[in-house]
């Protein structure tokens, strides 16, 4: 170990941005064993490990370096999969250069060890080799619904059935998956990636029920009758407008309206209204991840120009800067310090424009915060055919929640105590729908400390 003086950090090799802009596959290359033992052997294993540190699950990141250094590809899958439900997942979407890798000692001179790509290494040389992880044998005599099939969902059930415990999951999508499955597109996520881990689950005895949803298909006062315990990890998925005139017009969107729609498509699902942006203008206001999904995708639906609107600079983006690079890369126009104050329309109500006016900006005397001011008389105005909305989201509204007494904030959010059960007891949640919008690896970690608490609960 300790090889950083002579070995310096190697990215995972990325396809030619000419073919990649032409497919949904996914862009980056795995790690041949060779190259992912190089790459972890350049780890210090520091006494107190940062990277362990800021990676929000607390993965055991040095002990599967130092395991995949010396080519102990069993042990260093083990290790990887103890604290992760689906770890190929997270060293793809995560974004690493926020956490693991940004709080890697390395990272001041010599270059962060490329946790994520060694990580996605491990899982699929694993899966390659026939290994999969463990699940208990031994049924506990308790069962759990899950409402919601996404990430904080997905990652209750796999720490539930490693206790033997019974698990139904009740989902309203076709497949399972949520976010994962539709909102990040395949160029960051292979959807085989996420079925694979849904037939490990299926594997271990968990009955999903798709196109079933809770308060409609099947009430929830069921679930709270017939298992022992409830989670809810139904996650955040009303997208947020900027209430600005004419963003009803047509060919607006939200951004996971547009994802979804265009990943249902590929899956050859139905969709109520497709949404075509093949030769068009299209302009994305955000800045955020979800907004650099949502340029790459019309990149790959053939629009005839794809811009980025954002109200600060690239520095202060809140996404992984590896995604704006990659948009950059596959020829997607970045406007920075701007602001949306309009959408202009034609006699049809169809938009044709968006009014922006630039900003700057300032720094708060009464606080010391940035904050952004806009500037007086310099509005002009962008072209565009389509016009998606990646400003966040916010919690949808959930009749069960009230009516079953389990309370939520004036953000519509779930309130749950230390350990994730709600004010109706035996209910649990986690994930975007009691925290907010947030990164997968959140909602993932709130899944699995919940999952503990509700096994503490019944097993005791």
């Amino acid at each position: 170990m300790q090889k950083f003086v002579d070995i310096d950090r190697v990215n995972a090799k990325k396809r030619d941005v000419v073919e990649r802009i032409k497919d949904f596959d996914e862009i980056y290359e795995v790690f041949v064993p060779e190259k992912a033992a190089e790459q972890s052997v350049r780890c210090i294993q520091c006494g107190d490990p940062y990277c362990h540190n800021g990676c929000p699950l607390h993965n055991l990141i040095p002990q599967w370096l130092s395991a995949t250094a010396v080519k102990d590809l069993e042990l260093a899958f083990m290790l990887s999969n103890e604290f992760s439900p689906f770890p190929e997942v997270m060293g793809r979407v995560c974004p690493h250069d926020r956490l693991c890798e940004g709080a890697c000692t390395l990272n001041d001179g010599h270059g962060a060890i490329t946790i994520g790509s060694v990580e996605t290494f491990i899982n699929e040389e694993g899966f390659k080799k026939g290994l999969k992880p463990k699940f208990a044998q031994a049924k506990a005599g308790k069962k759990v619904a899950i409402v919601g099939a996404g990430p904080a969902g997905l990652s209750a059930a796999t720490f539930l059935l490693r206790y033997g415990i019974d698990v139904e999951i009740f989902d309203k999508q076709a497949r399972a998956g949520g976010l994962l499955t539709y909102g990040i597109p395949g160029f960051k996520l292979d959807k085989n990636i996420v079925s694979r881990r849904v037939k490990l689950l299926e594997e271990a005895g968990c009955v999903f029920h798709q196109n079933v949803e809770v308060g409609k298909d099947v009430s929830f006062e069921e679930l709270l009758e017939n298992f022992d315990a409830v989670f809810i990890g139904v996650g955040a998925t009303k997208g947020k407008k900027a209430s600005i005139a004419n963003e009803d017009a047509q060919n607006v969107y939200l951004a996971m309206d547009f994802l979804t729609n265009i990943q249902k498509g590929l899956f050859g699902e139905k969709v109520s209204k497709a949404i075509d942006v093949k030769d068009k203008n299209v302009v994305v206001i955000g800045g955020g991840d979800t907004a650099m999904d949502c340029v790459r995708t019309a990149l790959r639906e053939k629009a005839k120009s794809v811009k980025c609107l954002y109200r600060r600079d690239a520095a202060h983006m809140p996404g992984s800067k590896k995604e704006y690079v990659n948009a950059k890369e596959e020829g997607v126009e970045f406007e920075f310090y701007v602001s949306p104050k309009n959408l202009i329309i034609n006699d049809r109500s169809e938009v044709i424009g968006v009014e922006m006016v630039k900003t700057k900006l300032t720094v708060s005397e009464a606080d010391g915060k940035q904050k952004i001011e806009e500037i007086s008389g310099s509005n002009f105005n962008v072209e565009a055919d389509v016009v998606i909305f990646a400003l966040g989201f916010d919690m949808q509204d959930y009749n069960f929640l009230s009516s079953n007494g389990i309370e939520t904030d004036k953000w519509g959010q779930v309130l749950v105590d230390e350990n994730y059960e709600t004010t109706k007891t035996g209910v649990y949640a986690g994930g975007d729908c009691h925290r907010g919008a947030d990164l997968v690896v959140t909602a993932v970690k709130d899944g699995r400390d919940a999952a503990k608490a509700i096994i503490e609960k019944l097993l005791k």
